[in-house]
């Protein structure tokens, strides 16, 4: 098992709270490509995410896939459908081998430990403002600014030191890349290859090297 990542809802508990909500599920593992989550169904339960990470995405009546997130360890999702009832407004799936705890009386355990209700209410208003800023962002930014923007975000939370940059196991493909950022599959290859071009990014096979972060992070605004 890996460490939550920081901010993420598992790296907010007590060792006390951490053991009633492992108490409270079990461990299931999945691999990776596997749907953990379907839009439109309805289930009472959520999911801890302990290892690997998975995107959250949803489907225009179009077909098209847009991203709405890509969530890591410590991540809680599921949480809206397993407490409001109404059907899931995401799909789930491993971007890698996963492993997370299922709990299914989430709002059970949310009783019995108020302060986790107050962090989980804190969380759901940062996804709230962050999806705000997303929002912001595709209508102020062009694609290279909003691809930037994504993969300085990886980078932030995933980036690894490398030799002369951070390198990104990017768990992503072009396609699901375009979804998160709402532009064509076109639109993010000649994003990425400006990019490249600028030398601020090389791209490999599902990773990329950020060599100059704060050149990318002023392509990004």
């Amino acid at each position: 098992m890996t460490g939550p990542e920081p901010g993420e809802f598992l790296a907010l508990l007590t060792a006390d709270e951490t053991a009633d909500l492992r108490a409270a599920g079990r461990t299931r593992r999945w691999d990776r490509g596997s749907t953990v989550m379907n839009e439109g169904e309805t289930a009472d339960w959520v999911l801890v995410l302990t290892s690997g990470r998975v995107k959250v995405s949803s489907h225009t009546a179009g077909g098209t896939e847009v991203v709405l997130a890509v969530r890591g360890p410590g991540a809680l999702v599921g949480d809206m459908s397993a407490l409001d009832g109404h059907p899931r407004s995401g799909t789930v799936t491993a971007l890698e081998p996963i492993e997370g705890l299922v709990v299914h009386d989430f709002p059970g355990y949310l009783n019995d430990h108020g302060r986790v209700a107050v962090l989980l209410m804190q969380l759901v208003i940062g996804r709230l403002r962050d999806a705000d800023r997303k929002r912001v962002e595709y209508g102020a930014f062009d694609t290279a600014g909003r691809v930037a923007t994504r993969l300085l975000e990886l980078a932030e939370r995933y980036g690894e030191p490398a030799e002369g940059g951070v390198k990104v196991a990017l768990p992503l493909s072009q396609d699901e890349l375009a979804g998160w950022t709402g532009a064509s599959r076109e639109a993010v290859s000649k994003a990425l290859r400006s990019l490249r071009d600028r030398g601020l990014i090389e791209t490999g096979r599902r990773r990329v090297i950020v060599y100059d972060l704060e050149g990318l992070r002023k392509r990004a605004r």
